[in-house]
């Protein structure tokens, strides 16, 4: 959409405005036009006075002139605009909204993705402007949106551009065909489900279920019948017969997460499956193959927990036939920007918005640690769109960890005897938590307190605490 002569930029023929306010439109016309955006104003009926003729690229010739002394409603939709559209009624109230998702269509031409921005017109009267125009809305295509992050997109929510993720993109298409087990490591929030479920997508069992477990969400008796299924009468509350999770996945894929944190007994059981392709219901003889393709998941150290006898030798080389680490957020910052920008334009599209982050709200969250890894972003994200009252995403629109972060100095793992992996390293761990915890017992132990002077949420200083192992003596 751009401006081809000084021509296009007069209103069509037939229009009954002044000419004072024709050379008005000429004039602004021109403007939007070098930026691509073309812009309707509306009467206090909200019937279209004026269209730009840069409509014409998107809904065909003449649409522009067409469109004239018909309902706003007509061109983007009766839900913004009907009765009880959220739109007009902001507009009957002299508020402007920023970025709102439509679409455009008029009469049999295609219907386009538009990003809307409305506003009344301000209310002092001049001769260049019309007495009829009270609104105006101004339209660009949402296309311009679309994945702006650049970043290669590998099915449904795996995005990224580092040559790490890269890797992995790499080997799970090598394992289209196979039918060896996964073993996905990395920290909480990475996206391990969401790489299984990319394995999943590319098998020849794509067509079948893909059925996730966390083992770590359930007691052991409650997670053996949730796997195996059980019988009536099997045990007290079994009223019924239930179908497990193994057969659920019959002919897909079955999901293990926290694969960790399976409780010994289960241990036994599920390396019977894997070598043998068998299992029972709870509280029945009757042996069942499985036929379901296994996936597991953890973010605990397994060689450690194999160290300590947390976890069957023979279990875990069954399972980790194919491993796959994916890193943390922090190792990756590449993947920040077109994660974070893939995320935004998801959860917007789910409230009907076009958001797009500033120049410097993406700094900061480049800057940014990232403890909770994709996760948390993508929790940022939501929370920005839920508060952002403009199109575009200021750093006043993010949490406020993000924009002041409290850099955390963490005490090495005790199991790994590296660094935590939700923090920076210092090479002081224990005179940072030596100051936090001073710093409380100043207010007595009181967090709210602390918060407010650190300039952190409560929730994030609890992190923090637990992070550093800081707890509060009588």
């Amino acid at each position: 959409m751009s401006s081809n002569s000084d021509a296009q930029c007069l209103p069509p023929a037939g229009q009954s405005l002044s000419a004072d306010t024709q050379i008005a439109l000429h004039g602004v016309t021109r403007v939007l036009a070098s930026v691509g955006r073309a812009f309707v104003c509306l009467d206090a009926d909200f019937r279209i006075v004026h269209a730009s003729y840069l409509l014409d690229g998107l809904l065909g010739e003449g649409a522009s002139r067409n469109l004239v002394d018909r309902g706003i409603e007509e061109l983007l939709g009766a839900d913004l605009f009907g009765a009880k559209g959220p739109l007009r009624s902001a507009l009957l109230e002299g508020q402007r909204r920023e970025g709102w998702r439509a679409t455009v269509q008029f009469k049999d031409a295609t219907s386009r993705l538009v990003s809307i921005t409305v506003a009344p017109l301000l209310d002092e009267p001049t001769e260049f402007c019309d007495p009829r125009m009270r609104y105006v809305v101004l339209l660009r295509p949402a296309d311009e949106d679309q994945m702006c992050s650049t970043g290669p997109a590998f099915y449904s929510d795996a995005i990224a551009q580092s040559p790490a993720m890269q890797r992995i993109f790499r080997l799970v298409e090598t394992l289209q065909h196979s039918e060896a087990t996964v073993l996905i490591t990395g920290e909480s929030g990475t996206g391990k489900e969401v790489v299984a479920r990319a394995i999943h997508q590319g098998s020849s069992r794509s067509n079948g279920p893909f059925v996730a477990v966390n083992c770590g969400a359930l007691p052991a008796e409650l997670l053996e019948s949730e796997l195996f299924g059980h019988v009536r009468g099997a045990f007290t509350g079994a009223v019924r017969d239930r179908v497990g999770r193994f057969e659920l996945a019959s002919h897909g894929t079955l999901f293990l997460d926290e694969i960790g944190d399976l409780h010994p007994q289960l241990q036994v059981k599920l390396l019977r499956v894997l070598q043998e392709r068998q299992f029972e219901r709870v509280g029945e003889s009757v042996t069942r193959t499985a036929r379901a393709r296994i996936l597991s998941a953890t973010n605990v150290d397994l060689r450690m927990a194999l160290r300590q006898g947390r976890l069957r030798e023979d279990l875990y080389y069954r399972l980790c036939v194919v491993p796959i680490e994916v890193p943390p957020l922090r190792e990756r910052r590449e993947d920040i920007s077109p994660l974070a920008r893939h995320l935004l334009n998801r959860v917007a599209a789910q409230h009907g918005l076009v958001r797009r982050i500033s120049p410097q709200a993406m700094r900061l969250l480049l800057e940014y640690p990232w403890p909770g890894n994709v996760r948390e972003l993508a929790n940022v994200m939501e929370y920005a769109v839920a508060v952002a009252k403009m199109e575009t995403i200021l750093p006043e629109d993010l949490p406020e960890e993000i924009r002041s972060p409290f850099v955390v100095h963490a005490p090495q793992s005790r199991e790994s005897g590296h660094p935590s992996r939700h923090s920076h390293v210092d090479e002081n761990p224990s005179e940072e938590a030596e100051r936090l915890a001073a710093l409380l017992a100043s207010h007595h132990w009181n967090r709210a307190e602390v918060a407010r002077e650190l300039g952190l949420s409560r929730t994030t200083l609890w992190r923090k605490m637990r992070e550093l192992r800081i707890t509060e003596h009588p």
